[in-house]
């Protein structure tokens, strides 16, 4: 076989393979971590707020409920991440969560070990806010710390996509007061992937509190959630 169709021969065969192998940043090979936070009733049982600490806290906190509606925000939560999951699912991205019924008890250890064992790209933890002052609004975006002992390393990434989140939620005309970091949360110490919680809004505001028990809000918030995962995941590539 002279050289010409050698080089055929291998082009084609390039071709081919190149077909069957999926992309290293295709969305089926992005994994999504959904954390729809708190659950039916808390458990105050203690368990470390990180690897080997003599620290601890409650292995899932009750969580608030709204103002006016009284409706829990564990039940909030739940409505988001299953409304997220299914735009996640559309775009073809892989999900994976951490509950889809209200009836569990799974510590924020062990939120977070899901996360780990799926080797999430992105770990979403939903919530919501409540202060002692009816007129806070807005959503609030918490990151692991950059010098936490625990939390470095997946500092960078997570912060990125907050970036993504901020600017995606501004963009939808949502308030957003800011990107802020903790390093004494269970969830962020336990993550070995990056983890963002996204506080959608305060119940402690009368009318934010409406829009959160929304459907319609509810989805607004989750499409920009989407929009920041696209973008972050097309950085990736670059």
């Amino acid at each position: 076989m002279n050289r010409i169709k050698k080089a055929i021969v291998y082009f084609m065969l390039g071709t081919i393979l190149l077909g069957q192998i999926k992309p290293m940043y295709a969305k089926e090979n992005f994994v999504v971590c959904i954390d729809p936070g708190h659950q039916a009733k808390g458990d105050p049982k203690g368990e470390p707020v990180a690897p080997g600490s003599g620290s601890r806290k409650a292995r899932v906190a009750s969580g608030t409920a709204g103002v006016g509606t009284k409706k829990p925000e564990y039940a909030v939560n739940m409505e988001a991440g299953l409304i997220l999951k299914g735009l996640l699912e559309q775009k073809g991205y892989k999900v994976v969560m951490t509950r889809e019924t209200n009836d569990v008890n799974i510590s924020n250890v062990e939120r977070a070990q899901v996360a780990n064992n799926a080797k999430a790209d992105m770990t979403i933890r939903l919530h919501c806010d409540s202060i002692a002052n009816s007129g806070k609004s807005g959503a609030v975006l918490i990151v692991p710390s950059k010098t936490g002992k625990y939390t470095a390393g997946i500092y960078p990434a997570s912060f990125k996509y907050a970036e993504c989140l901020k600017k995606a939620l501004q963009d939808s005309g949502v308030k957003v007061n800011g990107i802020f970091e903790r390093s004494d949360m269970t969830g962020f110490n336990w993550s070995q992937v990056p983890v963002v919680i996204f506080e959608m809004g305060f119940m402690s505001n009368w009318n934010e509190d409406r829009m959160l028990c929304d459907p319609n809000y509810q989805t607004k918030l989750m499409q920009a959630v989407v929009t920041a995962i696209d973008a972050y995941h097309a950085s990736l590539g670059q």
